[in-house]
C-alpha cells in the first residue's frame, strides 16, 4: 500500500475538507485513529501476524478504530496500521491468561512490564496494513513521536 486511507483521511481532515461517502472503510461515521509507538521487534512481530495484541498500562479514553504504527528507534518511521477489535482491560493475571497464546512476549516480559499494576489493556489486532514505503512521523502527520500514543 502506497499511501493509507487513514493518513488520507488525516490530510482531508487537516485541511477541513469532508471526506467522499464512497470510500469503503470510512463509512458513514469518521473513524477514531490513534498512532502508537511501538518498538521495532513488536511492531515487526504485529505485521508478521505473531503478535496480536498490544499491551498497554494506560488506554484510550476514546473509542479507537484504527491503529497507526510507528516504531520508535533506530528505525523512527510510520509503518502501517491495524484495526482494533476488542480492548481488554483485567487483572494482569487474568489478561495473560485471555492473551498469551499471540501476545508475541515471553510470560517474563509480560509481568514485568506491567510489574506494580493491578490492571492491563491489551489491544485486540484485527486487519493490518503494513505500508510499502513508511512515511516520516513529522512531515506527514506534523507531529513528534508520542511516549505512549496520540489521537490523529
Amino acid at each position: 500500500m502506497e499511501s493509507s486511507e487513514t493518513l488520507s483521511r488525516h490530510q482531508e481532515a487537516s485541511k477541513g475538507s469532508q471526506m467522499s461517502n464512497s470510500r469503503k472503510s470510512w463509512n458513514s461515521q469518521k473513524q477514531t485513529c490513534a498512532l502508537l509507538s511501538i518498538r521495532p521487534p513488536y511492531a515487526e512481530a504485529i505485521f508478521r501476524g505473531e503478535k496480536r495484541f498490544e499491551f498497554r498500562r494506560a488506554i484510550f479514553r476514546k473509542a479507537v478504530d484504527v491503529v497507526v504504527v510507528y516504531t520508535t528507534s533506530p528505525t523512527s518511521l510510520v509503518v502501517g496500521e491495524f484495526d482494533v477489535t476488542e480492548i481488554i482491560s483485567d487483572s494482569v493475571e487474568e489478561l495473560w491468561s485471555r492473551t498469551s497464546q499471540y501476545a508475541g512476549i515471553d510470560e517474563e516480559l509480560f509481568f514485568n512490564y506491567f510489574k506494580g499494576r493491578g490492571v492491563g489493556h491489551a489491544i485486540s489486532i484485527g486487519n493490518i496494513r503494513k505500508y510499502k514505503k513508511p512515511l516520516d512521523l513529522a512531515s506527514t502527520f506534523g507531529i513528534r513521536a508520542p511516549q505512549s500514543f496520540v489521537y490523529i
